[in-house]
């Protein structure tokens, strides 16, 4: 078995300078960060909003996130932020995202995101379909360009 050694001994003055620096770095993230004043799943229109401490609103349907895509209307109710506002929670569903990261556009893991980018593109338009259609009829996807010896 191998022991971390502590790089600080543990004494008073010691967790009270751990502290301080855990309550700057709060402030420091606070500042910056969006935060969440309150949540609520809209089951007429099908989404989470997410009402911001600066005024601004986020929302987004659940079919976008990791764990939420599946979920009864019951469970996307239940849903609550915790006091300091920087996450949302689904308690029956195990699921939780920090603010930011929704803000951002980071819906679940990288390989959540990347199927979603997936199925993203195999959407299927009028438009999607009469431009490769078009592009058909041109020879297709342009060559790249031949390696000159």
């Amino acid at each position: 078995m191998v022991f971390k050694k502590w790089d600080k001994e543990l004494i008073e003055e010691n967790l009270q300078a751990q502290i301080a620096q855990a309550q700057q770095r709060w402030h420091e993230l606070e500042a910056v960060e969006p935060r969440a004043v309150s949540v609520h799943y809209d089951e007429i229109e099908n989404l989470i909003i997410i009402k911001l401490k600066n005024g601004a609103i986020f929302s987004f349907p659940p079919k976008l996130a990791q764990g939420l895509a599946n979920a009864s209307p019951e469970q996307l109710a239940d849903v609550w932020l915790p006091p300091s506002g920087s996450s949302v929670h689904w308690e029956s569903l195990d699921v939780d995202f920090g603010i930011p990261e929704l803000v951002a556009g980071i819906f679940g893991t990288k390989a959540w995101m990347s199927e979603l980018g997936r199925k993203g593109g195999q959407t299927n338009s009028v438009a999607k379909t009469k431009a490769a259609r078009e592009n058909g009829r041109k020879g297709g996807r342009p060559k790249k360009n031949p390696v000159v010896s």
